[in-house]
């Protein structure tokens, strides 16, 4: 079936259960950014394959909406499939219950998956829809109804996370998770996140596609916690692990029963952005409930010394793989054909390489010309350019280590630049080096940050529609909340200890796209009467191509902090390169 046939299908199922629109979003049953290819059913049903959007159905019309990084793309995808786009970033645009809201008669009735909304979203759908008093049908899986070969849940096999890289074992993080569910006064906290359930057991497993995550579900109470999953993922050497510390292993499914079984003396915690609607209606209905972000996101959030430790030595054998790749590519481009899934391949290559090395920690961006205006490009091999030698080649990586997760993009510089190239790659440096380099009060969350990395680039009119900068996990999730840096409104406090990301950029629709990406720690600054200042200590190690610059552009402190930052580059990295790459970084790294 083409996208026009899978839709005629779906609204021949509506149409037989008298509904007037079914909605399909990204998620899993998780909520998971990034889901395994079981929950693709919103890709199955538009062609759309980027990480987030949601698809709504009627029986006359059809839209998704998305978010900044993938307008473009989508406008591509949904070419002729009949599914109009809805920029749901632009302020004129209406959230997608609001838009049915205004389109559905009154009484009608909207369908989905309840498996893979949370309960916030439900409750933002209630509210926008009860003026019709439209209803919701929240356990109708159409997708499974039609999706023929729909892939199987993940069955891949979990292993522990040593302590040695973890920094400390799941009976100490258990206890402050009990600790917290004291103070809330609750004996059972429902965990449903997947990279939240892998911090916390300290597991790992290959259940999604670049996440070493494991499709499960926790339950802690005051003394025993429970593990629910398929059964036949645990080798016998980690169940009995994992029983030895307290924790009792269940079959995935068996959740829902569980929670029916709460007594009416029991108070439960969960989050009700990350826990599903059918796992909420599970639980017992005289069961005193609390709502709470999850305990473990915020601890995950901090990383231990131990975890700081390994991550800075992820990062210098991560800088170590991208800077053989960047010298093998600007000698091999010319001499030989490269194309976009060649150069992606080989960075892969190189990372491999390097000890402890797992995989990628997300689809590598590997876009040329054009192709990175994209934000998130992925190069297939229709798609696929051959590099030549000119213009402005963006490669947006990272990989997965057991001891750490990286993040870095570098516009790497092929040949010949127009001016306007050179400007705007040195407006997204100025504006990465003002972010880099500021120092602010305790207190400050990335929400108050961001503008300095935008003003540079906000100068000449220009303005890029996605954040600036995310947390990152630790042989976790490449996104990791709940810190962040954007101009949507974050208010969580930027602590030491937390990771994120710093990566400006300009995309040009039709022409380039530039972007500088590295990863930083926050960390203690002075202490005054004033209070605790802050800073960001880079922790990524690698070459920003100095031919892409117009110096002229630069400030002294500027040009004083990319010096700096060189230097610190070939120090760290030289070491762990032979002759001709050690020569090849100092001429990269030399002084401007």
């Amino acid at each position: 079936m083409n996208i026009k046939d899978r839709v005629e299908k779906l609204r021949q199922l509506m149409r037989a259960n008298q509904m007037e629109a079914y909605i399909i979003p990204s998620y899993d049953a998780h909520q998971s950014e990034y889901v395994a290819e079981h929950w693709k059913g919103r890709e199955w049903i538009s062609g759309f394959t980027g990480s987030a959007g949601t698809v709504v159905i009627t029986l006359e019309d059809a839209g998704l909406w998305t978010d900044g990084r993938y307008y473009i793309q989508a406008e591509e995808q949904l070419a002729g499939s009949g599914i109009r786009l809805f920029r749901m970033a632009d302020p004129e645009v209406p959230f997608y219950s609001e838009w049915l809201a205004d389109v559905l008669k009154e009484g009608s009735v909207v369908g989905f998956d309840g498996n893979v909304f949370s309960i916030q979203m439900v409750r933002r759908m209630e509210k926008d829809l009860q003026a019709k008093s439209i209803s919701l049908h929240v356990n109708q899986d159409f997708i499974g109804a039609l999706w023929e070969d729909r892939p199987e849940i993940p069955k891949g096999t979990v292993f522990t996370h040593d302590v040695r890289y973890a920094g400390k074992s799941r009976t100490a993080k258990l206890n402050e998770v009990r600790t917290e569910m004291n103070k809330l006064g609750a004996n059972y906290y429902c965990l449903t996140s997947l990279d939240d359930i892998a911090w916390l057991l300290n597991i790992r497993g290959a259940d999604v596609p670049n996440n070493p995550v494991v499709i499960s579900n926790v339950i802690v109470a005051e003394h025993t916690s429970y593990l629910f999953i398929d059964s036949g993922k645990v080798p016998s050497v980690v169940r009995l692990e994992l029983e030895a510390e307290g924790i009792a292993l269940r079959e995935y499914d068996e959740i829902h029963s569980f929670l029916g079984n709460l007594s009416s003396g029991d108070t439960i915690i969960f989050d009700t952005n990350k826990t599903n609607s059918r796992v909420y209606n599970a639980i017992n209905s005289h069961t005193k409930k609390v709502e709470h972000p999850d305990i473990t996101t915020h601890l995950k959030a901090i990383k231990n010394e131990v975890e700081i430790k390994n991550m800075k030595w992820c990062e210098i054998k991560d800088g170590t793989a991208m800077v053989k790749f960047i010298k093998w590519l600007k000698t091999a481009v010319g001499q030989e054909e490269i194309t976009e899934i060649a150069a992606e391949e080989k960075l892969e290559d190189f990372r491999r390489a390097q000890e402890g090395c797992v995989g990628p920690s997300f689809d590598t961006i590997a876009g040329y010309g054009e192709h990175a205006a994209l934000m998130h490009y992925k190069a297939t091999a229709e798609t696929q350019y051959t590099l030549k030698n000119e213009g402005l080649f963006l490669v947006d990586s990272g990989g997965q280590y057991y001891d750490g997760t990286t993040d870095i993009t570098r516009t790497i510089v092929l040949g010949q630049l127009t001016d306007e190239q050179k400007r705007d790659f040195t407006l997204v440096l100025k504006g990465f080096i003002a972010l880099s380099s500021v120092k602010f009060l305790y207190g400050a969350t990335g929400s108050n940050l961001d503008v300095l990395a935008r003003q540079p680039i906000w100068q000449y009119g220009i303005d890029y529609k996605c954040g600036t900068g995310h947390g990152v996990g630790f042989f976790l999730n490449v996104h990791e909340g709940p810190q962040g840096i954007s101009t949507r409104n974050n208010t969580v406090v930027l602590e030491k200890g937390m990771i994120l990301t710093n990566e400006p950029g300009i995309y040009l629709e039709g022409k380039y796209g530039i972007r500088t990406e590295n990863m930083m720690l926050v960390t203690e600054d002075e202490k005054t009467e004033f209070g605790q200042f802050m800073r960001f200590d880079t922790i990524t190690y690698c070459p920003i191509d100095l031919a892409g610059i117009k110096i002229e552009l630069l400030t002294e402190s500027e040009k004083q902090w990319l010096n700096h930052y060189h230097q610190e580059v070939y120090t760290k990295l030289a070491p762990y390169l032979n002759e001709e790459e050690s020569a090849w970084l100092k001429e990269e790294t030399r002084g401007i």
